[in-house]
């Protein structure tokens, strides 16, 4: 007992130390875009309006994704104030809970140290850390899966109510991103139940009082939403889920094989012990399985369900392959921890360890290396950004080559947790760097200097989602419509959503005072006979045009 407490306290230190590294410092780079972005602005929106029924983005409906971040971070936003900060804070919570929940699983179906491993794992590896320090809707989804999930596995091994959790969870993740939240813990249960025969489950999981809960939580806001816009129902089920999953109508088609890279990158710097993790996850034989069997077919259900369906889908993007991560850190947990090791004079056997070593010396080396075949930036630019990671990570394996000579697991083990941490720690920095290249805050920065309130802005064939929210007022488009094309031709608002020639007629050659902004090196050809333009402002990104000083 008193050995638990103390593991339990060491969970209790390590989680304080990654709530440290995710949280501290969260709001010191600009919104990036267009994720981030728009992710700011629809909350923003609906505080100034006073509507958390229809999401809208740039003044128009938006329906591409549920209610559910929107109004958490809007609350964040009405608590703390418009700021980065508060922007990218229901995400970083999301990504801690999830390391709790990771936790929690892991010592109830392995043991103490395992959770605690797998905790860390999870923590300190590259995709989940990067995706929990951004606002977008990826990490809340995963903590959401995971909790439906972690509920699904008490459900079946404990007490009936706990499928309860299972329910809960399914109805945030509805809520977060529409119907894979319902989808992908679905599958993996059945999968589960077909693959072990347990047959008895199926009654079992039919909670009633959980699928009330469900409905109860799920259902208020989509019956909403659908009685104040009739068409909500088609373009977000039909065409945001169905055809974004069979067809490329968003651009974003990639091969099937696309996410095993990512996969294994965004495992550094635990990505070689997947491989053999998941190998040992598989059952010999899927009769008279032991309960630890039937644990590890459910940990690789649920990486395989995720992975296969989103490997699937004609839409895909990297932070998709998140909810994956849980899981591995689970498998990949148990293999280190019940893989014998040299202790008394026995043979040295990690199997893994030298492949993870050589995956993260490779990639530290990559690091260097990058900067100096960069065209753009540099390595005056970039080497202070990769310099540190890289030395992380040739450090962690370093360590861990010297650990294993020696025959220690327990130092081998408290080494790659420390340079994990500061590994990732070391890639603070670099979202300030990428807040400087593709955020609108300095832009804004500079606008407010020059604008007054009857001033109308305009960006010409793109949309900075970020300028909106930091400008805190709507802006026209010119020439461009994009993501907003629906909400757009629904509102038919002919002011905000111009052509040249309109944009020239109704604005440039009147005596309102017009800020247009386009990307740099975009070529416009205004009309004869128009006011000709101001540059107040140009940088690597945009160039600033007015019609009047």
């Amino acid at each position: 007992m008193e050995k638990k407490h103390s593991e339990t306290k060491m969970f209790i230190l390590l989680f304080l130390c990654l709530a440290a590294l995710y949280l501290v410092a969260l709001g010191h780079w600009g919104l990036l875009d267009p994720d981030e972005g728009r992710y700011a602005e629809i909350p923003r929106e609906m505080l100034e309006r006073g509507d958390f029924v229809t999401p809208k983005l740039n003044y128009v409906d938006y329906f591409e994704k549920p209610i559910l971040h929107y109004w958490a971070t809007a609350l964040s936003l009405k608590v703390f104030g418009l700021k980065e900060f508060a922007a990218r804070l229901f995400p970083a919570l999301s990504a801690l809970g999830g390391l709790i929940l990771t936790y929690i699983l892991g010592r109830k179906m392995l043991d103490e140290k395992a959770g605690l491993l797998a905790g860390a794992i999870l923590g300190t590896n590259l995709l989940y850390f990067a995706i929990g320090q951004i606002n977008i809707i990826d990490m809340p989804l995963t903590f959401f899966l995971t909790l439906s999930i972690t509920g699904l596995w008490f459900g079946i091994r404990y007490e009936r109510r706990t499928f309860a959790i299972f329910y809960l969870g399914m109805a945030l993740a509805l809520l977060t991103k529409g119907l894979i939240g319902v989808v992908l813990p679905g599958g993996i249960l059945f999968w589960w139940i077909v693959l072990t025969r347990r047959w008895d489950v199926i009654k079992k999981s039919l909670y009633l009082p959980g699928i009330m809960l469900f409905f109860l939580i799920a259902a208020p806001w989509f019956v909403a939403v659908s009685i104040k816009n009739p068409d909500f129902p088609y373009f977000f089920f039909v065409r945001e889920h169905f055809l974004r999953y069979t067809t490329k109508i968003h651009g974003r088609y990639e091969p099937w094989w696309w996410f095993i890279p990512i996969l294994l990158v965004g495992f550094i710097p635990w990505a070689g012990f997947l491989p053999k993790a998941l190998a040992k996850a598989m059952p010999r034989t899927l009769k008279n399985m032991q309960p630890l069997d039937e644990d590890k077919l459910f940990l690789l259900l649920w990486f395989l369900v995720i992975f296969v369906f989103f490997s699937l889908s004609d839409s895909k993007l990297i932070p998709y392959i998140v909810p994956v991560f849980p899981p591995l850190a689970l498998l990949s947990s148990h293999h280190i921890m019940y893989s014998s090791f040299q202790e008394k004079g026995r043979k040295n056997k990690l199997p893994g360890l030298f492949i993870n070593i050589g995956a993260a010396l490779l990639f530290g080396l990559a690091l260097i290396a990058y900067p100096f075949f960069d065209e753009h930036y540099g390595p005056a630019v970039l080497l202070p950004y990769s310099l540190p990671p890289a030395i992380a990570l040739i450090g962690y394996g370093i360590f861990s080559i010297f650990s294993y000579l020696r025959g220690s697991k327990k130092a081998l083990l408290a080494g790659m947790v420390a340079f994990a941490f500061l590994f990732t720690a070391a890639l603070k920095p670099i979202f300030g760097f990428y807040g400087q290249i593709m955020s609108s805050k300095h832009l804004a920065t500079v606008l407010e200097k020059v604008l007054s309130p009857t001033d109308l802005v305009a960006q010409y064939r793109t949309y900075d989602h970020s300028l909106s929210f930091y400008l805190k007022r709507r802006i026209a488009l010119v020439d461009y419509l994009g993501e907003l094309e629906y909400g757009a031709k629904k509102a038919k608002d002919d002011d905000w959503f111009l052509d040249m020639g309109s944009f020239i007629n109704k604005y440039w050659n009147t005596d309102k005072r017009v800020i247009l902004i386009m990307r740099a090196g975009e070529k416009i050809k205004l009309p004869q006979r128009s006011k000709n333009p101001i540059t107040i402002y140009r940088d690597d990104r945009r160039v600033v045009l007015a019609n009047q000083e």
